[in-house]
């Protein structure tokens, strides 16, 4: 069984949902990346997911397009997010890893390397943004071929009628993009999750994760009580940035990251998965 699908099958025998974490590889350096990584493991993440920086990242706002701008200043490459999995899988080998990023610098990198060498160094799923169902077949045989999970976007805008094709192949979880716009900018309600998440569950039997805008303990609460996980991404990257001295993250502004990480994970705690 993999990683992922052990955790979330632990969480349900314990009526609860997933607080699924994000960490922007080098962002402002790699050894601050690295520090977050094992203190969110350590302060509630059950799923951490890791950005691989490009130049490009269509999808995100403003704050996560500004880590990657810092962590490509800083030297953040493919095969450098892959080593900071393995220093991170050293002592940690039962969190899972997620790596979320776009399809350009992994064609660059070449897809059967990346997908074997990714494995290889501890990663459990791979979210690639802008790779469309039409053209899966460019990374899925070595997906499979090396046991990750291919984790898939829906958004509000997907019809019934296309759900089982972008679903199709998909395994792990569900990504859920719950606004109709870009990371870090607005919020789904309660009343949108209790309307979209049923619509989600009648087409898959995947755990569903709602991310692209769960910033605070509430609105991760909220989450928590109609779906299997909430992803929060934007927010806690901002905490670090407001911290930032010189480019440089301090201890200081770290545990302030981790305390944010904290609540989260109490908030979500205190909420029952629905059965």
């Amino acid at each position: 069984m993999s990683r992922i699908a052990a955790t979330f099958g632990r969480l349900k025998a314990e009526g609860r949902a997933a607080l699924i974490t994000f960490v922007e590889a080098f962002d402002p350096d790699r050894a601050t990346s690295l520090s977050l990584l094992t203190g969110m493991a350590r302060n509630g993440a059950d799923i951490i997911e890791i950005g691989m920086p490009f130049t490009d990242p269509m999808a995100d706002g403003p704050t996560i397009q500004l880590a990657g701008r810092r962590a490509l200043h800083a030297g953040a490459t493919v095969a450098g997010t892959l080593g900071l999995v393995r220093e991170f899988r050293s002592g940690n080998d039962t969190l899972p890893l997620v790596l979320m990023g776009y399809l350009n610098p992994i064609l660059s990198y070449g897809v059967a390397r990346f997908t074997a060498d990714a494995a290889a160094a501890g990663v459990d799923g791979l979210i690639v943004v802008d790779l469309p169902t039409e053209e899966a077949d460019l990374m899925l045989a070595d997906v499979k071929a090396n046991g990750l999970d291919l984790i898939r976007l829906i958004a509000p805008t997907t019809s019934d009628e296309r759900l089982p094709i972008v679903l199709k192949d998909s395994s792990g979880f569900v990504y859920y993009v719950s606004i109709t716009g870009i990371t870090g900018t607005s919020t789904a309600s309660a009343t949108d999750l209790a309307r979209d998440i049923p619509r989600l569950r009648r087409a898959t039997n995947l755990p569903i994760a709602v991310g692209f805008g769960v910033r605070t303990p509430e609105q991760a609460a909220i989450v928590a009580r109609h779906a299997d996980a909430a992803v929060v991404a934007s927010a806690l990257i901002d905490r670090m940035a407001s911290g930032l001295e010189g480019g440089h993250a301090s201890p200081a502004v770290i545990e302030t990251v981790l305390a944010d990480v904290a609540a989260l994970a109490r908030a979500m705690h205190a909420e029952s998965v629905p059965a």
